[in-house]
């Protein structure tokens, strides 16, 4: 007779769940921890320190589903305990990673988990990996003077920006839930705490490369390339020239979501490089902001002093961080040094023509073209510098223009109405108008494909401060549900919610946002 142990119980059941295709208990999640098994330089053991007295402020089923647990755990009297870090499940390994940096272009030699902590890595019956970390799960060896805390206020906002990301279609990390306490942490001022669960496939970072580098543990840095290239890019495992191809998908990856950042006015905030994924995802929420004016020099992070980090600087930005990675990686290409700098060089010119052509056809869709014509951009520049001078609002103009009647003498007041000086904005539509006849636009088609670009709801700063507002107040987190319902179909009506496509009241339009949110 066959004894089952306790891992073999636990998988047992995660078989029969999943050939069932029933949702999973927490104790059914099946962990593999593979960053675990890395070297011990890689990483520290650590254990999370609980706030006192923990309690469930908004859950994420759709997230819940990637690592197919049952929703319905969500409502366990231990849930906010387990994810407060006060109670380990069965198979997950707590630690945090390694990791350093150029912060604002200065090097910075050891950051790390300095308040997040990975509890463990959940393999799905599909093969897929999600890193579960709790955010503000107290101090680890990282912390420096920090105390490894999280409030309510960054919780929410990070919880909610990351499922709006995904819902416009952005590559991000992902959040399961937010857990409060009452227990205080002081930042400006003393706030409330709070914990994240926050998820994603990794959490490596060009910064994890750069730490190695600079160390010259070279046969770590090779450790950490066959690591990611064997978990998260397996089809460069046979190629003789494996860590080029990493490199060269990862500038490519880059100049994606960027090219994507630009065209739904996101702005990130703190464009270092141990907030940039080596995954090609939109990796920490901290002073982000949506435009809301079209401001294209806006700084969303005060404390961005000389607006390295300004919208319109993000591809430069992403270009600069991407040749620190490959500085990182030069040990791995080649080794002449001047023949390893060739090649990581060339893929300087893979970004900037992938972000150019990403962020070409994205504005084509943005402006409902369905085929590329040679003075398509300037069409569209044209329009983004009345935009930007006149201070419209960026979100609304492009959902608005959708609704665009090309029909002779139609009426499109309303359209009109959003510009100030409307003879120039006349003139771009008579061209836009005649673009559109060259290419047989048919308009109901149109403005279809134009609304499922063009998102008429974006997280903007009023919203989720008044989220923020009205839990720190009230104990009120509807506001924080509804807006994640909203946010994750941001190209539908959703006729019950206009209030929040509308452009923020003057209270909101300058909210100072620090790298501490």
């Amino acid at each position: 007779m066959h004894r089952f142990t306790p891992v073999a119980i636990i998988q047992h059941m995660h078989n029969l769940a999943a050939q069932l295709n029933k949702p999973l208990s927490l104790e059914q999640l099946r962990f593999s921890n593979s960053f675990a098994k890395l070297p011990p330089d890689f990483y520290s053991r650590v254990l999370p320190t609980p706030l006192g007295e923990p309690y469930l402020i908004s859950f994420n089923s759709a997230a819940a589903a990637l690592i197919e647990l049952d929703a319905t755990e969500a409502a366990r009297a231990d849930f906010p305990v387990i994810f407060n870090g006060g109670k380990l499940l069965q198979g997950s390994e707590p630690l945090a990673m390694l990791y350093s940096g150029h912060q604002f272009g200065h090097y910075v030699s050891q950051l790390g988990d300095g308040r997040a902590i990975v509890l463990g890595e959940v393999m799905t019956s599909t093969g897929a990996r999600w890193e579960l970390q709790l955010k503000g799960g107290g101090q680890t060896p990282y912390s420096r003077a920090g105390d490894g805390r999280a409030v309510l206020r960054s919780t929410v906002r990070e919880y909610l920006c990351s499922e709006a990301m995904h819902g416009l279609g952005i590559p991000t990390t992902r959040a399961l839930c937010i857990v409060g306490s009452d227990e205080e942490v002081y930042r400006e001022s003393i706030e409330s705490g709070a914990m994240l669960l926050r998820m994603a496939p990794s959490h490596v970072r060009f910064g994890s490369f750069e730490s190695f580098y600079y160390r010259n543990q070279h046969a770590h840095l090779r450790t950490l390339a066959d690591y990611v290239i064997e978990h998260h890019y397996p089809e460069f495992l046979d190629q003789p020239d494996c860590y080029l191809a990493l490199y060269r998908e990862v500038a490519v990856r880059t100049a994606k979501l960027i090219a994507q950042w630009q065209l739904v006015g996101f702005a990130h905030g703190v464009m270092n490089t141990d907030n940039m994924s080596i995954l090609g995802l939109t990796l920490d929420y901290g002073p982000f902001g949506f435009l809301d004016d079209y401001e294209p020099g806006c700084i969303c992070n005060h404390s961005d002093h000389q607006g390295r980090y300004a919208f319109d600087r993000q591809p430069d930005v992403g270009l600069w961080n991407l040749s620190c990675l490959g500085q990182a990686l030069l040990p791995l290409l080649d080794d002449q040094a001047e023949a390893a700098a060739e090649q990581a060089m060339a893929q300087f010119d893979v970004y900037k023509e992938v972000f150019q052509q990403s962020y070409s056809a994205g504005l084509r869709s943005k402006l409902g073209l369905r085929e590329s014509q040679p003075d398509d951009m300037a069409l569209a520049q044209r329009l983004l510098d009345q935009m930007a001078e006149e201070r419209r609002d960026y979100t609304n103009s492009w959902r608005m223009l959708g609704d665009f009647n090309s029909a002779p003498g139609a009426d499109n007041t309303k359209l009109y109405d959003q510009f100030i000086d409307r003879a120039r904005f006349s003139a771009w539509v008579e061209d836009y108008a005649a673009r559109l006849r060259s290419e047989q636009s048919i308009d109901n088609e149109r403005r279809n494909t134009m609304n499922q670009t063009n998102p008429k709801y974006v997280l903007r700063n009023y919203l989720v401060q008044t989220a923020i507002e009205r839990a720190r107040e009230q104990r009120d987190y509807s506001e924080i549900d509804r807006l994640l319902r909203v946010l994750q179909d941001p190209f539908a009506e959703h006729p019950e919610d206009t209030d929040l496509a509308e452009p923020p009241p003057d209270w909101g339009r300058k909210l100072s946002v620090s790298c501490s949110s």
